[in-house]
């Protein structure tokens, strides 16, 4: 009859005494596990601390890197926004100064004709001499004299109408003079008669002189109520 059954029969004893470490470390971590220790919690509270300046430091990193980034885009926008309003501002105004430059050249070159045209007529009037008219060439020499007067009128007004500058040359003098004319000096106090002198006085002190009689009369009122 057979033994009875053993189950270390079976266990090579040898194997399990040469088991690696993995697997020892591995049957350990399935085994019981105890609650850390202060030095455990302090070490991870370190830990973490650093981990949060590293966090911090990485977050001013990027703070200041959005913050370039951000001023590095406002001047990109403002170099845009002020090429395109200085090219539209220089074109707009190389065009006027154009415009007006050959405007004055045109005007500056129309003062120089009218200006010889004016020496001309000059010249042609004073050439003038009455003086010496004869009773056989008067009427010729007469009709002349009105021809050239008459062309340097209508080169006058001519040139009057062309350029602003003849055409205001008296309105100081005129303004001046109707100024002058319409407001009249007013005469003073020692070319006034008694008379006269007597009106105004009354004209100045009458509004004292009813605020006086009607503080009489209130007077008066509140004494007679006594």
């Amino acid at each position: 009859m057979a033994g009875e059954y053993d189950s270390t029969e079976f266990i090579d004893t040898d194997f399990l005494s040469q088991k690696s470490p993995e697997a020892a470390s591995a049957a350990s971590a399935n085994g019981p596990r105890h609650a850390p220790s202060r030095a455990d919690v302090d070490r991870k509270v370190v830990e973490a601390q650093q981990k949060l300046v590293e966090l911090k430091r990485a977050q001013e990193e990027l703070e200041r890197e959005r913050a370039g980034l951000e001023e590095l885009r406002r001047r990109q926008t403002e170099f845009q926004t002020g090429r395109q309003e200085m090219l539209q501002q220089l074109t707009r105004g190389l065009g006027l100064l154009e415009e007006a430059e050959f405007a004055a050249r045109r005007d500056c070159e129309l003062m120089a004709k009218t200006a010889a045209d004016f020496r001309d007529a000059v010249i042609k009037i004073q050439d003038i001499r009455d003086e010496a008219w004869t009773k056989e060439n008067f009427q010729i020499e007469l009709t002349r004299a009105l021809t050239a007067i008459e062309n340097a009128r209508m080169e006058w007004n001519s040139a009057r109408l062309k350029l602003p500058v003849l055409a205001g040359e008296n309105r100081p003098a005129a303004a001046a003079e109707k100024a002058a004319t319409a407001a009249p000096a007013a005469p003073s106090l020692a070319q006034l008669d008694f008379r006269q002198l007597c009106k105004m006085g009354l004209a100045f002190t009458w509004p004292l002189l009813l605020v006086a009689l009607v503080a009489l009369g209130v007077f008066l009122a509140i004494l007679l109520r006594k």
